[in-house]
């Protein structure tokens, strides 16, 4: 039986620092679904089409990774794609305490699916999609943070009246 694993998250945008945990995923695991987060309370800058559009772009050299959007439980997520295993970044140790508590509340509600931690290289600790977001709506340079397809969209987007 193939190893699935789920990598979830916003991506708004995927940076280079989601790639580098997406690549190790991927030497890892037969499948990554990158779950791309359909959160009605946050306000994304770009659409969960643009999103998933953009990740799969990003990811598409990666011949056993699958791009997919979802809404709900993440361990309903899991089950329904076979999944036992949830990648989550670690950028710092301030991640930690809210990813432990998430990763020990999936395993409550879900004992079969397991969390793994993985850390980007030193030189994307410091990249968050946040920042990336801040960064190009005041003009900079995200060329190093973020792939060239994602750069375009944010300067479209921006750009856009």
């Amino acid at each position: 039986m193939p190893k699935v694993a789920v990598y979830p998250g916003s991506f708004d945008p995927i940076t280079n620092g989601h790639l580098d945990v997406i690549q190790r995923a991927s030497a890892m695991f037969d499948q990554v679904i990158i779950a791309c987060a359909e959160n009605t309370e946050k306000h994304p800058m770009f659409s969960p089409k643009q999103r998933l559009d953009l990740v799969g772009a990003a990811t598409q050299h990666l011949s056993n990774v699958t791009v997919d959007s979802f809404q709900g439980l993440l361990v309903e997520y899991c089950r329904r794609h076979g999944a036992t295993v949830v990648v989550r970044g670690l950028r710092a140790v301030s991640d930690f305490e809210f990813e432990f508590q998430m990763a020990l509340m999936n395993r409550k509600l879900e004992p079969k699916v397991e969390t793994i931690f993985l850390m980007p290289k030193d030189e994307y600790t410091f990249i968050s999609s946040r920042l990336v977001r801040e960064i190009a709506g005041l003009g900079g340079d995200v060329s190093k943070f973020v792939p060239a397809a994602v750069q375009e969209a944010l300067k479209q987007k921006l750009a856009a009246p």
